[in-house]
């Protein structure tokens, strides 16, 4: 194996683990829209809304 070679992997194989971290962290802190139920705030505007 080349040395080029060689440092392209390696960089690549950095890449993915940095791409693979950033996912899993930016998948923990949201949630999918889907699991949150109904809350009343979605299901009839507030006060605060209409006044606007």
């Amino acid at each position: 194996m080349t040395r080029n070679k060689l440092v392209f992997i390696v960089l690549a194989v950095i890449f993915m683990v940095i791409m693979i971290w950033i996912s899993v962290d930016i998948s923990k802190r949201t949630t999918f829209p889907g699991s949150k139920g109904n809350l009343k705030e979605r299901i009839a505007p507030s006060e605060t809304d209409s006044i606007k």
